[in-house]
């Protein structure tokens, strides 16, 4: 017996796939309009973060 026998026995299965679709379709349309919106000079900050030598202490 394969693993979709066992999934096709769980009442509502569908649901959970729809819902787990549902969120990383909303959080990717909210990223990239984040990221289409996001000011140029945040992201000029945030490109160098990896290669700052310095500290930063906050």
């Amino acid at each position: 017996m394969n693993f979709l026998n066992y999934l096709e026995k769980i009442t509502g299965v569908d649901v959970f796939g729809l819902t787990s679709f549902m969120i990383f379709f909303v959080f990717f349309v909210v990223m990239s309009l984040w990221a289409w919106r996001a000011d140029r000079k945040l992201i000029d900050v945030m490109k160098q973060i990896p290669l700052d030598k310095t500290e930063i202490n906050n």
